[in-house]
């Protein structure tokens, strides 16, 4: 079992709306010194990369990278870069996602999107240089690891490499434009949300535990049940949220989906069972993180904030 720890405890005593906003304000400066400068040649490329990754965002999969990582007392140098990496390799996603040639949207995190503010080319360079740089970020050698810090790094690269690609995130996102006006079954639409919103959070979940002392295959069992849980109950949330909020609420286009045709939760189950599930798989989440007891209150409290979340 991963070892009880007292910065594990003493960061279990802070009120979750505090600790929350420290963390997000971290993952902004951190993100602030990772990406490179708005004044480095190629200047307009970084400017917009910066304009995509700062200012906005809940920043959920970070919060689960430090969650994960309260279980374990994982150095925060490298909390820092995990957290950092896959909010780079989320925001890349929406960027490429917003673009004329996947979902057209031009409106995300309540501002403008990418190719909306400058143009499809340069946006499509904002998602690609966002992806080699999280791989960057997270690939830097840590002094505060133990012997086998290297092993355990090339591990979590290849956990991110994994969420990333056809058999995560991309691989959802093509299954996503393949079933715009098809009448998918539950089990088909679940397989593709594990895919392209379950992924990255479980990928997450497993950074943060995998950042510090070295999870048993109990732990790992535990949290990837709770991923799974708050992955689907996420995407569940997010189709009632576009079915039933307000653009300025939501900072992205609402009622896109029923625009585009495309299956949803909503449209398969209704809302009020919708909303049913996201509660069941909330309670799924929770109950997966008995063995850990109070430690895993943050991981907890997100779960919470994913089926409670107005936005």
């Amino acid at each position: 079992m991963i070892p009880v720890t007292a910065n594990a405890a003493n960061a279990a005593n802070a009120p979750f709306d505090q600790w929350m906003q420290h963390i997000q304000q971290s993952v902004e400066q951190t993100l602030d010194a990772l990406l490179p400068p708005a004044d480095t040649v190629p200047t307009v490329l970084h400017a917009a990369m910066r304009y995509a990754a700062l200012g906005g965002g809940k920043r959920v999969r970070p919060l689960l990278v430090y969650a994960a990582g309260d279980l374990s007392d994982a150095p925060h140098g490298l909390l820092e870069r995990a957290a950092a990496a896959v909010e780079m390799i989320h925001v890349y996603s929406l960027v490429h996602d917003d673009m004329p040639c996947m979902d057209d949207d031009a409106l995300r995190r309540g501002k403008p999107t990418v190719h909306v503010q400058y143009d499809e080319a340069t946006a499509l360079l904002v998602g690609d240089a966002l992806q080699a740089q999280a791989f960057a970020v997270l690939a830097v050698p840590d002094a505060e690891l133990a012997s086998d810090g290297a092993a355990r790094q090339l591990a979590m690269l290849g956990l991110l490499t994994h969420a990333a690609g056809s058999g995560g995130m991309c691989g959802g996102q093509a299954i996503d434009l393949a079933s715009v006006g098809v009448n998918l079954s539950l089990a088909q639409l679940e397989q593709m949300h594990q895919l392209k919103t379950g992924a990255l959070l479980r990928a997450s979940v497993l950074l943060g535990a995998w950042s510090g002392a070295r999870p048993d295959a109990a732990d790992i069992a535990a949290l990837e049940i709770y991923a799974r849980a708050i992955g689907l109950a996420f995407q569940v949330i997010d189709d009632v949220l576009d079915a039933t909020a307000d653009s300025a609420t939501l900072g992205k286009t609402a009622g896109k989906d029923a625009a585009d045709n495309k299956p949803t939760y909503v449209s398969l189950l209704g809302l009020e069972a919708s909303v049913a599930l996201a509660h069941r798989l909330r309670d799924e989440a929770h109950a997966a993180l008995e063995q850990f007891g109070a430690r895993a209150r943050r991981l907890r409290e997100i779960a919470d904030l994913i089926v409670q979340r107005k936005a």
